[in-house]
């Protein structure tokens, strides 16, 4: 019995049993495959060969300190202008107080991003990391992605390296992987024209990778780009890891429509979202993880991705005050699970739940309480 009706796809698992790095073509070719079972098998054979049945989740807390951004991404449906009503910014007291909630819930990540809003000194974002820090030395930092980084220098007229270096020194611990979107033009400017372009992007991955710290890298997919776009993506960040190694964990993030510029699309079917699992986890050879948020895929369909190439989960996740995932496809915006919910969610699926830290530490063999 041949692997599959997709004379294509066999030929591309005869690459993938050699080792053999897939091309450009080869990653069309799978999103373009009517074969998901055979497509979806291969990822899964990659992925348990890499971590045979566990599947990593962890009890972190998502937190942004504001919502106040200039970049009117079309996207998103997050961000506000300053003078909207439901416009904020937490000062270090609410911040702190999000940060024991999490704590007392057992969080071991804060998960810091937010918007880029003008009126903030840098010293706002310092402060918030060393107050942080200082009153909860436990919670692993992991804040500001490269678009962030990359408005702080340019808005404070700082040079990287500066950016890093004080952050570090205020209790930076790692960077999370938003704002990498789309990196092909001209979809990247179509969609977030505000933004720093890929090569900046990437450039500033590197520079935090040589510092010593590890980052996470994403892609959003679902919107008005071609599968041509998303696999440039994936060899982009594949070479930027072939160079300084430090991602972690790749997050495919399913675009939802509602309350953005972009509405009017109906957003990833379910299988286009399985495609991407796997060809992210077939594409991505030098990455060790990667991610079925369920916040984006909502509940099922995370538990169906885990047999397409996903090993992680992400976490319990919950913003304090105003909830982070506005695009979440979850009822009522639900974007919280327990932790003994999310071994469920692992284990009916077939896999062994184990909790970890942000840079993959295993902390115990998950047990439901």
């Amino acid at each position: 019995m041949s692997f599959s009706h997709d004379t294509k796809l066999s030929d591309i698992c005869a690459k993938v049993k050699t080792g053999e790095r897939l091309s450009l073509e080869d990653g069309v070719a799978l999103f373009n495959t009517t074969d998901l079972n055979a497509l979806g098998k291969l990822a899964d054979t990659v992925r348990r060969q890499k971590h045979g049945r566990t599947t990593y989740f962890n009890v972190n807390r998502h937190f942004n300190p504001t919502n106040v951004c200039y970049v009117d991404c079309k996207f998103c449906g997050f961000f506000r202008t300053p003078r909207q009503p439901d416009a904020y910014t937490h000062n270090i007291e609410d911040s702190l107080r999000i940060a024991g909630q999490a704590v007392n819930e057992g969080a071991t990540e804060l998960h810091i991003t937010g918007g880029l809003n003008t009126k903030l000194p840098f010293s706002y974002f310092t402060d918030l990391l060393s107050a942080l820090k200082k009153q909860y030395p436990q919670l692993h930092l992991k804040a500001f992605t490269m678009v962030e980084l990359d408005h702080f220098a340019h808005f404070y007229k700082m040079e990287d390296k500066d950016v890093l270096r004080q952050l570090i020194d205020a209790g930076l611990d790692s960077c999370p992987g938003g704002g990498a979107e789309i990196f092909r033009e001209p979809t990247r400017s179509m969609i977030c024209a505000h933004k720093c372009d890929a090569e900046r992007w990437l450039d500033l991955a590197g520079q935090v990778h040589a510092v010593g710290l590890k980052t996470n890298a994403t892609m959003l997919y679902g919107h008005i780009e071609s599968f041509e776009d998303r696999v440039d993506h994936m060899i982009r960040l594949r070479e930027q890891q072939d160079k300084s190694g430090g991602f972690q964990c790749f997050i495919p993030l399913a675009f939802y429509p509602p309350e953005t510029q972009m509405a009017h699309l109906p957003g990833p079917s379910g299988v286009d979202s399985l495609k991407t699992m796997a060809v992210s986890r077939l594409m991505l050879d030098n990455f060790a993880h990667i991610k079925a948020y369920w916040v984006m895929l909502g509940k099922r369909l995370a538990q169906v991705a885990l047999h397409f190439g996903a090993n992680d989960v992400d976490g319990t996740i919950t913003e304090g005050g105003e909830l982070t995932e506005s695009y979440s496809v979850e009822s009522n915006n639900e974007v919280k699970m327990t932790k003994a919910e999310l071994i469920s969610l692992i284990e009916e699926a077939g896999f062994e739940a184990v909790e970890r830290d942000t840079v993959y530490n295993r902390i115990e063999k998950a047990v439901i309480a």
